[in-house]
C-alpha cells in the first residue's frame, strides 16, 4: 500500500471522526461572548506522495480566522517548512537509490511555504467540542524549482477538531489534503495548534456589584425563589409564558401553577394573547369562565352579553355508574324547561370528574362521557328535546375548577355542565322571564353524597 494511500485513508477517517462527534453533539454548553477573531499557532508536517521530490518534513502554521456566523468561519493561513529533503528512487539498472530532487532541481534540499484561505463548516460552534470540514485554495511557493515549477496552486480539503478551555483558550487538531501541481499530486498536511480569541471574557470596564445572586435573570433572587419554591435556574418555573418575576411581581400570580384561576387558559396566555384577567376565573363576568369561550364557545371573553348560558350540576352518581338519581330530577327538569322555551336553543353536556392520587385518565375520561350522556337521555326521554338539539362531551379530570387533594380528590371537580347557546329572540326577552327559570349553582357540599374512593382509578 502507497504512503498516498495510507495518507488518503487516515483523513477519510479524520472526517468521519469529526461528524461522528458532530452528530453527538457532545454536551458541554457554554456558549462565547461576541467575540469573532481568533488566531492559532502550531506546529505539524507536510506529507508528500512516494513519487514526489521532496521527503515529508516538520512545518509551522498561523492562523487567523472570523466567525462569520454559528456555522461558519473563514480563515487564512500561513505554513512555513524550512527544510524539507529529497526523496530517493531506487535504479534498477544500476541497482542505486538516486535523488528525485537532485535530478528535478539539482539541490539536495529546499524550503517551501504556503499561503491559504479555508471556509470551515462548524457542527458545534459553541460547546467545548467543536468539529468542523474545511474546503479551500492555496499556492506553495519553493525555494527550488520541484518538477519544473517554484509555484504551485492547490485545491484544499480536510477537516479538524477545536477543544475549547474557556471563551479565549482552546487547542485544535487539524488534517488537509490538497491536490497540487500539474500532475494534480496529492498531499496533505497536518498539524496541532493553540487558539486564542481576541476579545472573549469579561469586558475591562465591568464593575462588579454587590446585590443578591438572580441566576435566570427572572427579577426574583435565587434566595426568594427557594423560599416559594421556585426554580432559580429557570426563568418560568411553570411554563406558562410568563416568568416568575412577571407573576410574582407584577400580576400576583401562582408562579408554579400555570393556570392560577382555573379557567382553562394559561396565565401568559391570558396576559399576552387574550387580555384576560389571570386572577379572574370569568373576566367579563358573563357567566361562562374564560377558557370554555375562547375553546368551545367561541365567544368573547372579555364581553358578557354573548355568553352562553351554564347550568352546573353536582349530581352523585354510585360508583362505577351513570344513572341520574330521581332525586336530582328536578335541577334537570329546569335545564328542560329553558330549552323547551326556547326551542331553537341547543345545549352541550359536559361531564367532569376529580383527580386522586393514582387516578387513571382514561377510566375518568370514558366515565365522565358516560355521565354526560345520560343527562342527554334524560332530556330526550324525560322532557321530550330533540335529541339534534344536544351534544355531550367528557373532559375526565383535565379541566378543574379547583385544585385537587391528592388523598380526596376535590367534589367541585366532579360536576355536568350543561351549556345553552340561546337564539337571538331568548337573549332579548324580558330579563324578569329568564329569571322565572334561572337557577343558582348548587353548593356541591350540600348535595354531595359519600363517593367511593376507588371511583377515579
Amino acid at each position: 500500500m502507497t504512503r498516498s494511500t495510507v495518507l488518503q485513508r487516515c483523513l477519510l477517517g479524520a472526517v468521519g471522526v469529526a461528524a461522528t462527534l458532530a452528530a453527538s453533539r457532545v454536551q458541554a454548553q457554554e456558549k462565547a461572548i461576541e467575540a469573532k477573531w481568533y488566531t492559532s499557532v502550531g506546529f505539524g508536517m507536510i506529507q508528500y506522495e512516494g513519487d514526489e521530490e521532496l521527503d515529508d518534513g516538520y512545518l509551522g502554521v498561523v492562523r487567523i480566522g472570523y466567525d462569520l456566523n454559528d456555522w461558519w468561519s473563514v480563515e487564512g493561513a500561513v505554513a512555513i517548512a524550512p527544510h524539507l529533503k529529497e526523496q530517493f528512487r531506487f535504479d534498477v539498472p544500476t541497482q542505486t537509490r538516486v535523488s528525485r530532487l537532485q535530478e528535478g532541481a539539482g539541490v539536495s534540499s529546499t524550503y517551501a511555504f504556503s499561503l491559504s484561505g479555508d471556509a470551515l463548516f462548524h457542527f458545534t460552534r459553541w460547546e467545548r467540542l467543536d468539529p468542523y470540514l474545511s474546503l479551500g485554495v492555496g499556492v506553495v511557493i519553493y525555494g527550488d524549482e520541484i518538477n519544473g515549477e517554484t509555484f504551485d496552486p492547490s485545491v484544499r480539503g480536510g477537516g479538524g477538531v477545536m477543544y475549547h478551555f474557556n471563551d479565549r483558550w482552546a487547542v485544535r487538531g487539524d488534517a488537509r489534503a490538497f491536490l497540487a501541481g500539474r500532475d494534480t499530486e496529492a498531499n496533505a498536511i497536518l498539524d496541532a495548534s493553540v487558539v486564542w480569541t481576541w476579545g472573549a471574557g469579561v469586558p475591562r470596564n465591568v464593575k462588579a456589584v454587590t446585590g443578591p445572586l438572580d441566576s435566570d435573570g427572572d427579577r426574583l433572587s435565587d434566595i426568594r425563589e427557594g423560599e416559594i419554591g421556585t426554580n432559580p435556574y429557570d426563568p418560568d418555573s411553570d411554563k406558562d409564558g410568563l416568568s416568575d418575576g412577571e407573576e410574582v411581581l407584577d400580576y400576583g400570580t401562582n408562579p408554579l401553577e400555570k393556570d392560577t384561576d382555573y379557567d382553562y387558559l394559561g396565565d401568559g396566555e391570558e396576559v399576552k394573547k387574550y387580555s384576560t384577567n389571570p386572577l379572574q376565573r370569568d373576566t367579563d363576568n358573563g357567566g361562562v369562565c374564560d377558557g370554555h369561550e375562547v375553546l368551545e364557545d367561541l365567544t368573547d371573553p372579555l364581553v358578557g352579553a354573548d355568553d352562553l348560558q351554564l347550568f352546573e350540576l353536582y349530581i352523585p352518581f354510585d360508583y362505577d355508574k351513570a344513572v341520574i338519581k330521581p332525586e336530582y330530577f328536578g335541577e334537570l327538569d329546569i335545564v328542560g324547561k329553558v330549552l323547551t322555551r326556547d326551542a331553537g336553543a341547543t345545549a352541550v353536556i359536559e361531564g367532569h370528574a376529580d383527580r386522586k392520587k393514582g387516578s387513571d385518565e382514561k377510566y375518568n375520561l370514558e366515565l365522565s362521557k358516560r355521565r354526560a350522556e345520560a343527562v342527554v337521555e334524560y332530556l330526550v326521554t324525560k322532557r321530550d328535546i330533540d335529541r339534534g338539539r344536544l351534544a355531550s362531551k367528557g373532559f375526565g379530570f383535565s379541566r378543574p375548577k379547583a385544585p385537587n387533594d391528592p388523598a380526596a380528590g376535590n367534589p367541585i371537580n366532579r360536576r355536568v355542565e350543561v351549556y345553552i347557546r340561546r337564539t337571538a329572540e331568548s337573549v332579548s326577552a324580558d330579563a324578569a322571564d329568564v329569571a322565572d327559570v334561572a337557577v343558582p349553582p348548587v353548593v356541591p357540599a350540600a348535595v354531595e353524597a359519600p363517593v367511593p374512593a376507588a371511583e377515579d382509578k
